[in-house]
Protein backbone atom coordinates (compact mmCIF):
# COMPACT_ATOMS: atom_id res chain seq x y z
CA UNK A 1 0.00 0.00 0.00
CA UNK A 2 0.95 3.55 -0.88
CA UNK A 3 3.38 5.51 2.15
CA UNK A 4 0.50 8.58 1.24
CA UNK A 5 -2.80 7.24 1.25
CA UNK A 6 -4.98 7.98 4.77
CA UNK A 7 -6.79 5.21 6.26
CA UNK A 8 -10.18 7.07 7.14
CA UNK A 9 -11.84 6.51 10.30
CA UNK A 10 -15.89 7.24 10.83
CA UNK A 11 -16.76 10.06 13.06
CA UNK A 12 -18.27 8.59 16.62
CA UNK A 13 -21.74 9.41 16.80
CA UNK A 14 -23.74 10.44 19.77
CA UNK A 15 -27.72 9.67 20.56
CA UNK A 16 -30.62 11.30 20.97
CA UNK A 17 -31.77 11.78 24.32
CA UNK A 18 -35.55 12.78 25.23
CA UNK A 19 -35.34 15.39 27.87
CA UNK A 20 -38.12 15.85 30.40
CA UNK A 21 -39.98 18.61 29.85
CA UNK A 22 -40.15 20.05 33.56
CA UNK A 23 -36.01 19.94 33.64
CA UNK A 24 -35.91 23.27 31.45
CA UNK A 25 -39.40 24.44 32.59
CA UNK A 26 -40.81 23.34 35.56
CA UNK A 27 -43.62 25.82 35.43
CA UNK A 28 -46.00 27.00 32.43
CA UNK A 29 -46.57 30.02 33.68
CA UNK A 30 -43.47 31.23 34.97
CA UNK A 31 -41.03 29.03 32.72
CA UNK A 32 -42.52 27.71 29.55
CA UNK A 33 -44.52 30.87 28.15
CA UNK A 34 -42.13 33.45 29.12
CA UNK A 35 -39.22 31.68 27.28
CA UNK A 36 -41.42 30.94 23.98
CA UNK A 37 -42.59 35.04 23.73
CA UNK A 38 -38.57 35.86 23.28
CA UNK A 39 -37.51 36.34 19.59
CA UNK A 40 -35.09 33.84 19.11
CA UNK A 41 -37.81 31.13 20.08
CA UNK A 42 -40.77 32.26 19.07
CA UNK A 43 -38.84 31.67 15.73
CA UNK A 44 -38.64 28.34 16.15
CA UNK A 45 -42.16 27.79 16.21
CA UNK A 46 -42.80 30.38 13.35
CA UNK A 47 -40.26 27.72 11.13
CA UNK A 48 -42.48 25.16 12.14
CA UNK A 49 -45.66 26.65 11.15
CA UNK A 50 -44.18 28.42 8.33
CA UNK A 51 -45.28 31.87 9.48
CA UNK A 52 -43.58 34.92 10.68
CA UNK A 53 -44.68 35.59 14.46
CA UNK A 54 -44.56 38.66 16.00
CA UNK A 55 -45.27 38.57 19.50
CA UNK A 56 -47.57 41.32 20.63
CA UNK A 57 -48.62 40.55 24.42
CA UNK A 58 -48.40 37.71 27.08
CA UNK A 59 -51.61 36.91 29.35
CA UNK A 60 -54.03 38.64 26.67
CA UNK A 61 -57.29 38.68 28.15
CA UNK A 62 -59.87 37.26 25.47
CA UNK A 63 -63.80 36.68 27.36
CA UNK A 64 -63.85 35.05 30.26
CA UNK A 65 -60.33 33.82 30.00
CA UNK A 66 -56.50 34.59 29.54
CA UNK A 67 -54.27 33.22 26.85
CA UNK A 68 -51.07 32.55 26.92
CA UNK A 69 -49.34 34.69 24.05
CA UNK A 70 -51.10 36.65 21.29
CA UNK A 71 -49.22 37.16 18.30
CA UNK A 72 -49.73 38.42 14.51
CA UNK A 73 -48.53 36.88 11.40
CA UNK A 74 -46.28 39.47 9.49
CA UNK A 75 -45.91 37.51 6.45
CA UNK A 76 -49.78 37.74 5.56
CA UNK A 77 -51.86 39.57 3.35
CA UNK A 78 -54.12 40.28 6.05
CA UNK A 79 -53.49 43.15 8.05
CA UNK A 80 -55.00 41.89 11.30
CA UNK A 81 -53.86 38.51 11.39
CA UNK A 82 -54.07 37.34 14.63
CA UNK A 83 -51.87 33.93 16.28
CA UNK A 84 -53.12 32.99 19.50
CA UNK A 85 -50.78 30.25 20.95
CA UNK A 86 -52.18 28.34 23.93
CA UNK A 87 -49.60 26.49 26.40
CA UNK A 88 -50.32 22.91 28.05
CA UNK A 89 -46.95 20.90 29.30
CA UNK A 90 -49.21 17.95 29.69
CA UNK A 91 -51.87 15.77 28.22
CA UNK A 92 -54.37 18.24 26.71
CA UNK A 93 -57.66 17.98 28.09
CA UNK A 94 -61.48 19.12 27.72
CA UNK A 95 -61.09 22.72 29.33
CA UNK A 96 -57.99 24.01 27.57
CA UNK A 97 -60.09 23.24 23.93
CA UNK A 98 -63.45 24.86 25.11
CA UNK A 99 -60.84 27.57 25.81
CA UNK A 100 -60.00 27.83 22.41
CA UNK A 101 -63.00 27.89 21.43
CA UNK A 102 -63.52 30.59 23.87
CA UNK A 103 -60.69 32.55 22.14
CA UNK A 104 -61.97 32.22 18.62
CA UNK A 105 -65.36 33.24 19.53
CA UNK A 106 -63.61 36.53 20.87
CA UNK A 107 -61.47 37.48 18.14
CA UNK A 108 -63.67 36.39 15.46
CA UNK A 109 -61.16 35.96 13.08
CA UNK A 110 -57.57 33.73 14.02
CA UNK A 111 -54.93 30.99 13.74
CA UNK A 112 -55.36 29.17 17.00
CA UNK A 113 -51.93 26.90 18.18
CA UNK A 114 -52.36 24.21 20.96
CA UNK A 115 -48.90 23.46 22.12
CA UNK A 116 -49.26 20.43 24.40
CA UNK A 117 -47.33 17.40 25.66
CA UNK A 118 -48.80 14.51 24.35
CA UNK A 119 -52.20 15.08 22.49
CA UNK A 120 -54.68 12.68 22.90
CA UNK A 121 -56.66 10.80 20.11
CA UNK A 122 -60.03 12.86 20.42
CA UNK A 123 -58.45 16.05 21.01
CA UNK A 124 -56.64 16.09 17.50
CA UNK A 125 -59.75 14.75 15.96
CA UNK A 126 -61.67 17.51 17.06
CA UNK A 127 -58.82 20.62 16.06
CA UNK A 128 -59.06 18.13 12.51
CA UNK A 129 -63.01 18.52 12.55
CA UNK A 130 -62.75 22.40 13.52
CA UNK A 131 -60.63 23.08 10.40
CA UNK A 132 -63.79 20.98 8.46
CA UNK A 133 -66.04 23.26 9.57
CA UNK A 134 -64.76 26.54 10.17
CA UNK A 135 -63.99 28.95 6.91
CA UNK A 136 -60.86 31.01 6.47
CA UNK A 137 -61.34 32.82 9.22
CA UNK A 138 -60.06 30.45 11.72
CA UNK A 139 -57.01 27.91 11.29
CA UNK A 140 -56.36 25.31 14.28
CA UNK A 141 -52.94 23.98 14.41
CA UNK A 142 -52.06 21.15 17.62
CA UNK A 143 -48.21 20.68 18.17
CA UNK A 144 -46.49 18.73 20.61
CA UNK A 145 -43.58 19.54 21.80
CA UNK A 146 -40.17 17.89 22.83
CA UNK A 147 -36.37 18.20 24.02
CA UNK A 148 -33.92 16.23 22.82
CA UNK A 149 -30.17 16.49 23.68
CA UNK A 150 -26.72 14.57 22.53
CA UNK A 151 -24.31 13.50 25.62
CA UNK A 152 -24.01 16.51 27.29
CA UNK A 153 -24.79 18.92 25.14
CA UNK A 154 -27.69 21.60 26.09
CA UNK A 155 -31.18 20.56 25.16
CA UNK A 156 -33.09 21.70 22.18
CA UNK A 157 -36.39 22.24 21.30
CA UNK A 158 -38.59 20.74 18.90
CA UNK A 159 -42.16 20.99 17.47
CA UNK A 160 -44.11 18.58 15.71
CA UNK A 161 -47.34 19.18 13.74
CA UNK A 162 -49.92 16.73 14.33
CA UNK A 163 -53.05 18.85 13.57
CA UNK A 164 -53.16 21.90 10.75
CA UNK A 165 -55.70 23.52 8.48
CA UNK A 166 -56.52 21.26 5.74
CA UNK A 167 -55.14 23.22 3.20
CA UNK A 168 -52.00 24.12 5.44
CA UNK A 169 -49.69 21.29 3.49
CA UNK A 170 -51.02 21.42 0.21
CA UNK A 171 -50.24 25.53 0.29
CA UNK A 172 -46.80 25.67 2.12
CA UNK A 173 -45.91 22.46 0.02
CA UNK A 174 -46.41 23.78 -3.09
CA UNK A 175 -45.38 26.98 -2.24
CA UNK A 176 -41.88 25.60 -1.05
CA UNK A 177 -41.56 24.20 -4.65
CA UNK A 178 -42.10 26.93 -5.97
CA UNK A 179 -39.37 29.09 -4.69
CA UNK A 180 -37.01 26.19 -5.05
CA UNK A 181 -38.17 25.14 -8.70
CA UNK A 182 -38.62 29.23 -9.99
CA UNK A 183 -42.01 27.99 -10.65
CA UNK A 184 -43.50 31.39 -9.11
CA UNK A 185 -45.85 33.45 -11.80
CA UNK A 186 -43.45 36.11 -13.45
CA UNK A 187 -44.94 39.30 -11.40
CA UNK A 188 -44.17 37.49 -8.19
CA UNK A 189 -40.69 36.92 -9.04
CA UNK A 190 -40.54 40.20 -10.68
CA UNK A 191 -41.71 41.55 -7.25
CA UNK A 192 -38.92 39.51 -5.11
CA UNK A 193 -36.26 40.73 -7.15
CA UNK A 194 -37.26 43.82 -6.83
CA UNK A 195 -37.19 44.28 -3.30
CA UNK A 196 -33.89 42.29 -3.25
CA UNK A 197 -32.28 44.95 -5.38
CA UNK A 198 -33.82 47.41 -2.63
CA UNK A 199 -32.86 45.67 0.44
CA UNK A 200 -29.35 45.76 -1.28
CA UNK A 201 -29.61 49.68 -1.99
CA UNK A 202 -30.26 50.26 1.49
CA UNK A 203 -27.69 47.97 2.88
CA UNK A 204 -24.79 50.21 0.93
CA UNK A 205 -26.06 53.35 1.94
CA UNK A 206 -25.95 52.44 5.74
CA UNK A 207 -29.13 53.42 6.78
CA UNK A 208 -30.49 52.38 10.19
CA UNK A 209 -33.67 51.17 8.08
CA UNK A 210 -33.66 47.72 9.05
CA UNK A 211 -35.92 45.97 6.43
CA UNK A 212 -37.84 42.58 6.60
CA UNK A 213 -36.25 39.61 4.49
CA UNK A 214 -37.16 40.41 0.53
CA UNK A 215 -40.14 38.22 -0.62
CA UNK A 216 -42.43 37.34 -3.86
CA UNK A 217 -45.05 39.84 -2.48
CA UNK A 218 -45.89 43.77 -3.04
CA UNK A 219 -44.40 45.19 -0.21
CA UNK A 220 -41.54 45.33 2.02
CA UNK A 221 -41.93 46.24 5.55
CA UNK A 222 -39.72 48.02 8.45
CA UNK A 223 -40.39 48.46 12.32
CA UNK A 224 -40.16 51.65 14.46
CA UNK A 225 -39.48 50.20 17.28
CA UNK A 226 -42.75 50.49 18.90
CA UNK A 227 -45.84 47.86 18.87
CA UNK A 228 -48.79 49.37 16.77
CA UNK A 229 -46.60 51.06 14.29
CA UNK A 230 -44.69 49.82 11.20
CA UNK A 231 -43.11 51.83 7.56
CA UNK A 232 -43.56 49.65 4.71
CA UNK A 233 -42.63 50.03 0.92
CA UNK A 234 -44.60 49.73 -1.38
CA UNK A 235 -45.73 48.62 -5.36
CA UNK A 236 -49.20 49.08 -7.42
CA UNK A 237 -48.63 47.86 -10.73
CA UNK A 238 -52.23 48.18 -11.73
CA UNK A 239 -52.48 52.31 -10.63
CA UNK A 240 -49.47 52.76 -11.91
CA UNK A 241 -47.59 53.97 -8.58
CA UNK A 242 -45.23 53.06 -5.70
CA UNK A 243 -45.42 54.48 -2.05
CA UNK A 244 -44.50 54.25 1.17
CA UNK A 245 -46.77 54.72 4.24
CA UNK A 246 -47.02 54.31 8.09
CA UNK A 247 -49.23 51.60 9.15
CA UNK A 248 -50.43 52.29 11.99
CA UNK A 249 -52.64 48.74 14.09
CA UNK A 250 -54.17 47.87 17.08
CA UNK A 251 -56.19 49.41 19.47
CA UNK A 252 -55.41 52.69 19.52
CA UNK A 253 -54.36 52.99 15.90
CA UNK A 254 -57.37 55.61 16.04
CA UNK A 255 -56.36 57.92 18.24
CA UNK A 256 -52.80 57.42 17.43
CA UNK A 257 -54.09 58.62 13.63
CA UNK A 258 -56.03 61.61 15.25
CA UNK A 259 -52.80 62.56 17.32
CA UNK A 260 -50.61 62.43 14.17
CA UNK A 261 -53.00 64.22 12.28
CA UNK A 262 -52.67 66.94 14.43
CA UNK A 263 -49.17 67.22 13.71
CA UNK A 264 -49.84 67.36 9.98
CA UNK A 265 -48.23 70.72 8.89
CA UNK A 266 -44.81 69.69 11.08
CA UNK A 267 -45.09 66.32 9.48
CA UNK A 268 -45.69 67.18 5.70
CA UNK A 269 -43.06 70.02 6.02
CA UNK A 270 -40.63 67.97 7.56
CA UNK A 271 -40.79 65.29 4.98
CA UNK A 272 -41.14 67.78 2.12
CA UNK A 273 -44.70 66.33 0.67
CA UNK A 274 -48.13 66.13 1.24
CA UNK A 275 -49.04 62.83 2.34
CA UNK A 276 -52.31 60.66 1.82
CA UNK A 277 -54.25 60.21 5.46
CA UNK A 278 -56.22 57.70 5.35
CA UNK A 279 -58.40 56.91 8.59
CA UNK A 280 -60.56 53.59 7.75
CA UNK A 281 -63.04 54.97 9.97
CA UNK A 282 -64.98 51.03 9.34
CA UNK A 283 -61.28 49.26 10.13
CA UNK A 284 -58.80 49.20 13.08
CA UNK A 285 -56.08 50.25 11.11
CA UNK A 286 -54.82 53.69 9.50
CA UNK A 287 -52.46 54.55 7.15
CA UNK A 288 -50.95 57.41 5.64
CA UNK A 289 -48.74 57.09 2.77
CA UNK A 290 -47.08 59.26 0.38
CA UNK A 291 -47.19 58.22 -3.01
CA UNK A 292 -45.28 58.80 -6.44
CA UNK A 293 -47.82 58.06 -9.41
CA UNK A 294 -47.17 57.58 -13.00
CA UNK A 295 -44.63 54.70 -11.93
CA UNK A 296 -44.85 51.37 -13.69
CA UNK A 297 -43.04 49.23 -10.98
CA UNK A 298 -42.78 45.98 -13.84
CA UNK A 299 -40.32 48.40 -16.11
CA UNK A 300 -37.52 47.05 -14.34
CA UNK A 301 -35.66 49.68 -16.76
CA UNK A 302 -36.86 52.57 -14.51
CA UNK A 303 -36.30 50.52 -11.01
CA UNK A 304 -33.37 52.69 -10.39
CA UNK A 305 -35.63 55.97 -10.15
CA UNK A 306 -38.28 54.37 -8.62
CA UNK A 307 -36.05 52.67 -5.84
CA UNK A 308 -34.02 55.95 -5.40
CA UNK A 309 -37.55 57.49 -4.71
CA UNK A 310 -38.47 55.13 -1.88
CA UNK A 311 -35.48 55.05 -0.14
CA UNK A 312 -35.31 58.88 0.01
CA UNK A 313 -38.43 58.43 1.35
CA UNK A 314 -38.12 55.46 3.61
CA UNK A 315 -35.23 57.07 5.13
CA UNK A 316 -37.33 60.56 5.23
CA UNK A 317 -40.18 58.49 7.21
CA UNK A 318 -38.25 56.52 9.53
CA UNK A 319 -36.73 59.75 10.52
CA UNK A 320 -39.25 61.73 11.03
CA UNK A 321 -42.21 59.55 12.65
CA UNK A 322 -39.90 57.45 14.62
CA UNK A 323 -39.71 60.15 17.36
CA UNK A 324 -43.05 61.77 16.98
CA UNK A 325 -44.21 57.94 17.40
CA UNK A 326 -42.76 56.91 20.49
CA UNK A 327 -43.93 60.32 22.01
CA UNK A 328 -47.68 58.98 21.60
CA UNK A 329 -50.10 58.73 24.18
CA UNK A 330 -53.87 57.79 22.69
CA UNK A 331 -54.96 59.03 26.03
CA UNK A 332 -54.25 62.14 24.99
CA UNK A 333 -56.99 62.47 22.19
CA UNK A 334 -60.31 63.38 23.00
CA UNK A 335 -62.87 62.84 19.83
CA UNK A 336 -65.11 65.36 19.49
CA UNK A 337 -66.40 64.84 16.19
CA UNK A 338 -68.04 61.45 15.09
CA UNK A 339 -66.15 60.33 11.71
CA UNK A 340 -67.29 61.24 8.61
CA UNK A 341 -69.56 58.51 7.30
CA UNK A 342 -68.47 59.05 3.29
CA UNK A 343 -64.75 58.81 3.94
CA UNK A 344 -63.82 55.70 1.61
CA UNK A 345 -63.01 52.14 3.32
CA UNK A 346 -60.01 50.07 2.61
CA UNK A 347 -59.30 46.01 2.99
CA UNK A 348 -55.33 46.25 3.49
CA UNK A 349 -52.52 46.70 1.39
CA UNK A 350 -53.59 47.33 -2.33
CA UNK A 351 -52.50 44.60 -4.59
Amino acid sequence: MPEDIAISHPQPLGRLERVDLRTAWPSEAQDFTPWLAKDENISVLAETLGMELEVEAQEKDVGPFRADILCRDTDSREQESWVLIENQLAQTNHTHLGQLLTYAAGLHAVTIVWIAQPFRDEHRATLDWLNEITDERFQFFGLEVELWKIGNSLAAPKFNVVSKPNEWTQEAGEGARQVGSGSLSAIKQQQRRFWERFSSLIEKQGSSVKLAKPKAQHWIDSGLGKSGFKLSAGLNSHKKQIHVELYLSQDDAKPHFHLLKQQQSLIEGSLGVNLDWRELPNKQASRILAILTDTDPTDENDWPRQQDWLVGMLVKFDEVFRPIVHELDATDWQPDDEPDEDDPEETGREP
